[in-house]
C-alpha cells in the first residue's frame, strides 16, 4: 500500500530514471528501486450476494524490511476499491454480513478478528491465542469459525531419573539442553516443531474461548465444515505416524460427541476434502502408493460416509487443486498446471473433464459463486491482478486491479518467447527466453541460464520480476523444464527417479545450446544460476563442462550423504534406493561435491544462515573445496533468510545486484 509521501519519492525517482534512458537512446525499464514500491494481491473473495470482492494487497515496508498485509473491498466490477484493515485471509460469513480474518493482535502474535461489513464496519477481536492461527473457516450457520493450531506436546523427561548436584547459591548455570526424540523434528520458517501438534479448533463468531476438536499426538490438516456439527479434515492417526511415507486419511470429527472416525482407507496420500452444498458427497485429491519421485494425484469423490470412492481426473495425468463446488452439486471446479501455464477445470461427477481458461497465463481461482469465479491473473507481461469471469463464457477475463500499473507506466519489458526443444534422447523440453527491452538480433547479448528447484516444480508463464530486471541490465534469460519437472505428467516427473541430476543437465545443455544456435549470445558470457533444486544442479553443471564464465550455486545441496540427515524431514532417505549405510556408491556418484576437482569456473554460493532445507553445512562443504583448490569463489550468508536468499526485500535486492556484480567480474562486461 502507497502513502502520498512514497508516491511523491516514486514520481522523482521515475523521471529520473525514464530521463537518463531517453538522454542514452535507450526505453526506460524496470529498475532494483521499483521492486521497493511493488505490490501483490492475493485470495479475492466474493460476497454472498456478488456485488462485493474482498482480497489481500501486499507491500514492501522499506524502513522495516518486511512484506506488510492489507484487507481491501471493491465492488463487483472493480470500481471503488478501498482499504478496509489490516491483515489477510478475509472470508466473508455465509450471510455476508460479516467477514472474519487474521492479524496482529493482543495479548501478542496474530489473532482472529471480526469485521462488520456495514457502515459503521465495527471490528472486533474474537482471539487471545497463545500461538498463530490459521486456516480460519466459518460454519454454515455464521455462528462459529474454526482454525488451526500448534498445541504444546506432552513431554516424556527421559533424564528425570538423571540425578545432578545443585547449583551453588547464586550460580549462573546454562540452560537445560533441548532433548529431541521425535523423527521430524524441525522445519525450514519456522524451527523446532517437536515441542507441538497442529490441532483443529472451534470459536464462537462473537468470541470466547476455543474448543479444541481434534486429539493426540498427531499433526492433523485444515478443517472444512461438511455440515452444522461435522469437520473433515486430512491427517494420519496410527502410531509411528511420522514413519509413514506419503500416506494420509480423511477424517470426519463430530462436534457434539467428540467421536473421530476415519473415511478413506486406502494406502498413499488422501487430502483436500470438499463436501458437496447437500453434504452428501465428498470430493478430494489422493493417489495410490507409490514409489515413484513424483506421481501427479487425480480429483476422487466418495459418499459422505467415505463409501464409493472413486477416480474422476485419472486419465487427465495432472494435480488438482483448489475443489470448488458448483451451487447445483452438478459439478465440481479445480485448477491444475499444465506446460507452465495453470487454468480452471470443470468434472461432472461421472468424470467428463472439461477445460475452461486457456492461453499463456497462470489462473489462480480462489472463489465461484453463481457461475462467477474469481481469482488471481498473471502473464508474461502482466504482474498478478484480480480478474473476474463467468465459467460459463471464459473467453474474456475482466482485471479488476492493476497494482503496480504506476510503476510500469511509461517501461519498455522484455519479451518472452516460449521455445521447445529436444533433449540428447530426444524428449522434447519446454522453456523460455526473456530478451532485453530494448533487443537487437544483430548484437550478441550475455546469457543467464536459470535452473528451478525441487526439484519437482515448475517455471511459469507468470511475470517474473526478476528476470524482467535481469533484461533491463542487458541479460538474456533462459529458463526452462527439465525432466523431473511438473505439470507434464507422471512420467515426465518422474524421469529423474535416481537418476537426478545428471539427467536434467543434458536437458538444461540442450536449451543453451539452442539459445547460442538463435545467433544473438555471446559464447564468452555464459552464466548459470539456481536455488535450492538449482543449486543443485549448477554445482553439477560446473562439475561436469567448463563452457560457462562464471556460476553461482545458490542454496544449493552438494553432498547428499550428510544432506540426508541433516535437511527438515526425513523423506530424502526415499529418494535413493537403499539408505547409504547400505550402499553409499548412489549418495556419491550423485553428489556435485564428488566432481569438485574437476570445477574451473567461478562458482559463488548464497544461502540463508536460517536455512534448515539445505543447512549452511551443504554451502560450507563446497566453498572450502573450491576455496582449496584455488577456484575464484566467494561465500555469501544471507542473515534474516532460511531457506532461499529473497524473502527479505533488500536481500531480493542484493541477490539480483550480487549474481549480475558477480558475473560482471569473470565475464566480459555487458555494453548497452
Amino acid at each position: 500500500m502507497r502513502h502520498l509521501i512514497r508516491r511523491g519519492a516514486l514520481a522523482f525517482a521515475f523521471v529520473t530514471s525514464a530521463a537518463s534512458a531517453a538522454a542514452q537512446g535507450r526505453p526506460a525499464t524496470l529498475t532494483l528501486q521499483d521492486y521497493l514500491d511493488w505490490e501483490d494481491v492475493q485470495s479475492p473473495q466474493l460476497s454472498p450476494d456478488g456485488t462485493r470482492i474482498t482480497f489481500t494487497r501486499r507491500w514492501i515496508d522499506k524502513t522495516n524490511d518486511k512484506w506488510e498485509s492489507s484487507i481491501w473491498m471493491m465492488k463487483a466490477d472493480g470500481s471503488q476499491a478501498r482499504f478496509l484493515v489490516n491483515g489477510s485471509g478475509a472470508q466473508w460469513s455465509p450471510d455476508g454480513t460479516r467477514i472474519a480474518y487474521v492479524a496482529r493482535g493482543e495479548p501478542t502474535g496474530s489473532q482472529i478478528f471480526v469485521r462488520y461489513m456495514d457502515a459503521e464496519g465495527a471490528v472486533t477481536q474474537i482471539s487471545r491465542l497463545t500461538e498463530s492461527p490459521s486456516n480460519i473457516e466459518w460454519s454454515p450457520d455464521g455462528t462459529r469459525i474454526s482454525f488451526s493450531m500448534n498445541v504444546p506436546a506432552r513431554r516424556d523427561d527421559l533424564f528425570a531419573r538423571a540425578a545432578l548436584p545443585p547449583a551453588p547459591q547464586g550460580a549462573k548455570w546454562t540452560d537445560a539442553p533441548k532433548v529431541v526424540t521425535r523423527l521430524d523434528y524441525r522445519q525450514d520458517r519456522v524451527g523446532f516443531v517437536d515441542d507441538a501438534w497442529n490441532h483443529v479448533f472451534v470459536i464462537d463468531a462473537g468470541g470466547g474461548t476455543p474448543r479444541q476438536v481434534t486429539n493426540g499426538d498427531w499433526n492433523h490438516g485444515a478443517a472444512v465444515w461438511l455440515d452444522g456439527s461435522t469437520m473433515l479434515f486430512t491427517g494420519k492417526r496410527v502410531p509411528n505416524a511420522e514413519h509413514i511415507w506419503r500416506d494420509s486419511e480423511i477424517y470426519a470429527a463430530d462436534l457434539k460427541s467428540g467421536a473421530i472416525r476415519e473415511l478413506t482407507r486406502r494406502k498413499g496420500p488422501d487430502g483436500s476434502p470438499a463436501p458437496s452444498p447437500d453434504g452428501k458427497k465428498i470430493a478430494y485429491v489422493g493417489f495410490d502408493s507409490t514409489d515413484a519421485t513424483w506421481k501427479d494425484a487425480a480429483l476422487y469423490l466418495m459418499d459422505a460416509d467415505g463409501s464409493n470412492p472413486r477416480a474422476l481426473t485419472a486419465a487427465m495425468d495432472r494435480s488438482p487443486s483448489g475443489l470448488t463446488w458448483s451451487e447445483d452439486g452438478a459439478s465440481i471446479y479445480f485448477t491444475a498446471e499444465n506446460e507452465g501455464s495453470r487454468h480452471l477445470y470443470a468434472t461432472s461427477l461421472t468424470g467428463q473433464v472439461k477445460q475452461i481458461t486457456t492461453g499463456a497465463q497462470l489462473v489462480s481461482v480462489s472463489d465461484i459463486r453463481n457461475g462467477t469465479a474469481v481469482g488471481v491473473r498473471s502473464a508474461p507481461q502482466l504482474p498478478p491482478d484480480v480478474v473476474k469471469f463467468s465459467v460459463k463464457a471464459p473467453v474474456t477475463l475482466s482485471q479488476l486491479t492493476s497494482v503496480n500499473a504506476d510503476i510500469l507506466e511509461g517501461k519498455q519489458l522484455g519479451a518472452v518467447e516460449e521455445v521447445w526443444y529436444k533433449s540428447k534422447d530426444g524428449l522434447r523440453i519446454q522453456g523460455w527466453i526473456v530478451k532485453p527491452p530494448d533487443f537487437n538480433a544483430s548484437r550478441k547479448y550475455p546469457l543467464m541460464l536459470s535452473i528451478h528447484g525441487g526439484p519437482h516444480s515448475m517455471y511459469n508463464v507468470g511475470f517474473n520480476f526478476a528476470f524482467q530486471e535481469h533484461a533491463s541490465n542487458g541479460f538474456v534469460t533462459l529458463y526452462v523444464n527439465p525432466r523431473g519437472s511438473t505439470g507434464y505428467g507422471s512420467a515426465f516427473g518422474n524421469a529423474i527417479k535416481n537418476a537426478y541430476p545428471d539427467k536434467d543437465f543434458d536437458d538444461l545443455m540442450a536449451g543453451v545450446d539452442t539459445v547460442i544456435g538463435r545467433g544473438y549470445i555471446d559464447t564468452r558470457r555464459l552464466f548459470v544460476y539456481g536455488c535450492s533444486g538449482g543449486g543443485v544442479l549448477t554445482a553439477w553443471v560446473v562439475g561436469h563442462t567448463d563452457r560457462f564464465a562464471a556460476a553461482s550455486s545458490n542454496c544449493p545441496v552438494t553432498n547428499w550423504m550428510s544432506f540426508v540427515g541433516t535437511t527438515d524431514g526425513p523423506s530424502w532417505y526415499r529418494n535413493f534406493e537403499r539408505p547409504f549405510w547400505e550402499d553409499p556408491r548412489e549418495y556419491l556418484k550423485r553428489s556435485p561435491i564428488m566432481y569438485v576437482g574437476n570445477v574451473k569456473t567461478p562458482t559463488m554460493l548464497m544461502t540463508g544462515v536460517l536455512d534448515l532445507r539445505t543447512p549452511m553445512p551443504q554451502t560450507e562443504e563446497y566453498y572450502e573445496a573450491l576455496r582449496f583448490r584455488g577456484v575464484p569463489t566467494a561465500m555469501v550468508r544471507f542473515n534474516n533468510e532460511w531457506h532461499g536468499t529473497s524473502s527479505t526485500p533488500s536481500n531480493f535486492l542484493r541477490t539480483q545486484a550480487y549474481l549480475r556484480a558477480w558475473f560482471d567480474r569473470y565475464g566480459p562486461p555487458v555494453t548497452q
